[in-house]
């Protein structure tokens, strides 16, 4: 029996397990019925206490005896090997707290997943073969033929351009500051102070923004060396969260033919924070939500909300 449990599951020990079982929830069964009866009658009290304390210890007795039984199979049964090669993943199924950190059910779940898309992307993939497609495959040879391949313009743009377009932003808004910094090369990096709230710094990749860190207006924004600090995060974590959101922004605004109107529209949607601290959520109307502000705005109206009232 001990080789059935190396090896794997040990299905004669299992068998007698599933019996255990069912022993076990007889034996529980026959007490709460007991309990149920109450004490029969006799002549005495005295009489009737003595029986139904011999006997309800009996029935208690049962219980245990079939839950030991129960727990010495449940040894002898052993675990299923796991077939599924996931390698150092699977130490996670010795997680003890695995209803609070289910990560290897869920790796499971991903892998069959994963297994599954990839047999209904190969019927397509077969499927798609199997048709006609000559007539579009020339058309479409044809036409690049004659169109000439257009160069992306957008991505490289001269310092000159970039900084008139920074410039005409920083007119529409009087009460935000741009500073325009070239610490690389053409590269540009923006510090934008608005008003006495907070400070972005946006670093930009021609007229593509890469990234922005929002901190604090009272936050040191440079390094030792003199430099702007384009990578530690505010101690404050309401302007933490800002930071989120705008790197969500970020991703909001894209059009990149037109990235002088993303810059524009971007800037627009940081200088709603001009009232972080003094505009109320507009689903709640609280100004405060655990200790927080209205730190997210609507990409469309400016409209402020909690993190959680906007969902």
């Amino acid at each position: 029996m001990a080789d059935g449990v190396n090896v794997g599951v040990n299905l004669d020990a299992f068998s007698h397990a599933i019996s255990g079982i069912q022993a076990l929830r007889s034996s529980v069964s026959r007490v709460f019925e007991f309990l149920k009866d109450g004490m029969k009658n006799r002549e005495t009290l005295e009489g009737r206490e003595k029986q139904f304390i011999a006997e309800f210890h009996d029935n208690l007795q049962a219980v245990n005896r079939d839950l030991n039984e129960l727990e010495r199979l449940s040894g002898l049964v052993g675990r299923p090997s796991e077939s599924l090669p996931l390698h150092n993943s699977g130490l996670l199924s010795l997680d003890p707290v695995q209803d609070k950190t289910p990560l290897y059910s869920q790796l499971l779940q991903a892998y069959k997943w994963s297994n599954k898309l990839q047999y209904h992307a190969g019927l397509a993939s077969s499927l798609l073969n199997q048709q006609s497609l000559k007539r579009s495959a020339n058309q479409m040879g044809a036409s690049a033929k004659r169109r000439p391949k257009v160069q992306p313009s957008t991505l490289v743009l001269p310092p000159q351009y970039v900084d008139d377009v920074i410039s005409r932003i920083g007119r529409m808004f009087p009460d935000m500051t741009i500073e325009l910094f070239r610490p690389n090369g053409t590269s540009a990096v923006l510090l934008v102070t608005l008003g006495k709230v907070l400070k972005a710094i946006v670093v930009m990749r021609s007229l593509f923004i890469d990234r922005t860190v929002v901190r604090g207006y009272n936050e040191n924004v440079y390094n030792e060396d003199g430099k702007l600090d384009i990578w530690t995060k505010s101690q404050y974590q309401v302007f933490q969260k800002v930071t989120d959101h705008a790197t969500t922004a970020l991703l909001h605004y894209q059009l990149p033919q037109m990235p002088d109107v993303v810059v524009r529209s971007f800037m627009t949607w940081l200088r709603s924070y001009i009232k972080l601290f003094q505009s109320s959520c507009q689903r709640c109307g609280h100004f405060l939500q655990d200790g927080l502000p209205p730190t997210w705005r609507d990409f469309r109206t400016l409209e402020a909300f909690h993190d959680t009232c906007r969902m």
